[in-house]
């Protein structure tokens, strides 16, 4: 059916001038797919599943997010998670835990977007720069060059919404929804409002999203090589999707470790109107910046998984190519033996 696909999508060509020879090129335009793969419209549908990961699962996790958030910047009146809640609720009834709601959906449906389909894109480019061998030995290299390229742009989209989310989660006497907060940000303090962050915002997102995707990658070639007792191909769609969410979880906690410092900061930083990110960690010390931390490693495992659970459901529910993990070419294996490297 592959001549079907082209003919039904005449922009379903490869944006690369060269055609892709490497492994990942193999399980391009199986059978069954319902587009080339690294073609416009593989880009397109990749995005689409970061706007549905990130945006869903983001703002699905809001009541935590707010609680851990006013952990990081009023640890005196929110000592824990428990008594977060409890003092939100009190404060604001149920409908308080959901602040933040608005500026979460739309801000991390952009990041989504720029996070997973230019993933996709960045992975193609370096992995073509550099060659089918080079690509295999250097892969992890790969995954997290193109990933931190990917946030780099992602979160220029995110910091706008971050800021207002922030606002509107810990700021006292601050409005409480999106429509209110955007103008009055850029009235008191123009567009310096939106983006003041968005350093510290790359500090936390690019190790965290560098971490997400090479982590995944990582550990689902482990996974169906050491764990899973059959391979990928033989897997049905579900157990395979299993297999999507248990590494995406692993990755999820890795994430959240490497990035919290940051984060902290970022959450801090929007409270206070005229400080720097360096003020701000002085100010909180080694120990204030791992405020919250366990809310975040739930949520933030939780949420990883989730979204790459979702981001790969709908590739198999769009019928997208879905490259095996990568194995070594054939013509590297026999260099290989050839000089007695090969240890397996």
């Amino acid at each position: 059916m592959q001549a079907n696909c082209e003919a039904k999508n005449v922009f379903a060509k490869p944006i690369f001038a060269k055609p892709r020879q490497d492994a990942l090129m193999a399980a391009s335009v199986a059978e069954g797919d319902s587009c080339e793969f690294a073609s416009t419209k593989y880009y397109a549908l990749c995005g689409l599943g970061g706007i549905l990961s990130c945006g869903i699962t983001h703002t699905l996790v809001t009541p935590l997010d707010l609680v851990k958030c006013r952990l990081q910047v009023n640890p005196a009146k929110y000592k824990n998670v428990v008594n977060g809640f409890k003092v939100t609720l009190a404060e604001n009834g149920t409908r308080g835990l959901a602040l933040g709601w608005a500026p979460t959906f739309f801000g991390y449906s952009m990041q989504g977007l720029c996070k997973f389909g230019l993933y996709e894109v960045f992975k193609v480019i370096y992995s073509d720069a550099l060659g089918e061998e080079n690509y295999f030995v250097y892969r992890t290299w790969v995954y997290l060059a193109a990933s931190a390229s990917a946030e780099f742009f992602a979160d220029i989209c995110l910091s706008p919404m971050e800021s207002a989310k922030v606002r509107i989660q810990t700021q006292p006497g601050f409005v409480s929804t999106l429509r209110e907060a955007l103008p009055l940000i850029y009235q008191t303090e123009g567009l310096n409002g939106f983006y003041k962050s968005l350093v510290p915002l790359w500090c936390r997102q690019i190790p965290y999203t560098m971490m997400k995707f090479a982590c995944f990658e990582k550990t689902i070639e482990l996974l169906y090589k050491y764990v899973v007792p059959k391979p990928r191909a033989e897997c049905t769609k579900g157990e395979q999707l299993v297999v999507t969410f248990g590494a995406g979880y692993i990755a999820g906690v890795f994430c959240a470790i490497v990035s919290h410092p940051a984060d902290t900061v970022v959450s801090k930083l929007n409270q206070n109107k005229g400080a720097t990110a360096l003020d701000v960690a002085k100010k909180l010390g080694f120990v204030g910046l791992w405020g919250g931390l366990l809310p975040r490693i739930v949520m933030i495992g939780t949420l990883t998984a989730a979204q790459w659970f979702i981001y790969d459901a709908v590739k198999v529910s769009l019928r997208l190519p879905r490259p095996p993990p990568p194995e070594m070419p054939e013509s590297l294996r026999k260099k290989l033996e050839a000089a007695g490297q090969l240890t397996n």
